[in-house]
């Protein structure tokens, strides 16, 4: 499956199929509360939220790369991700994009 960012396959014609996204929720850990809370007065990285988003990333493009294979798709254009909180102590993170087919 070609995941793309650019809104054209060089060289290539296609069909779109449509918009294609797939989505996690993720809560924080009380052992990372207390770490960032440190590394806030501190300062640095807060590695265990860095992988957490990364873990989140991953497991919606996935997501999303499976509804696109569920239409047909051999690729996906335009792909995008979005974070947000959903309520205090969660991540949302979102990938989305469109589902072509290159001929």
């Amino acid at each position: 499956m070609i995941v793309t960012t650019s809104d054209v396959v060089p060289g290539q014609q296609v069909q779109v199929l449509g918009l294609v996204r797939g989505n996690i929720v993720t809560s924080k850990h009380i052992g990372r509360d207390i770490m960032a809370g440190f590394k806030n007065i501190a300062g640095g990285e807060i590695k265990s939220y860095t992988d957490m988003m990364n873990e989140g990333r991953t497991i919606a493009e996935q997501r999303m790369i499976a509804e696109a294979e569920a239409l047909g798709a051999n690729a996906i254009i335009c792909a995008r991700y979005a974070s947000s909180s959903v309520m205090e102590g969660t991540q949302e993170m979102l990938a989305y994009g469109t589902a072509v087919k290159i001929l």
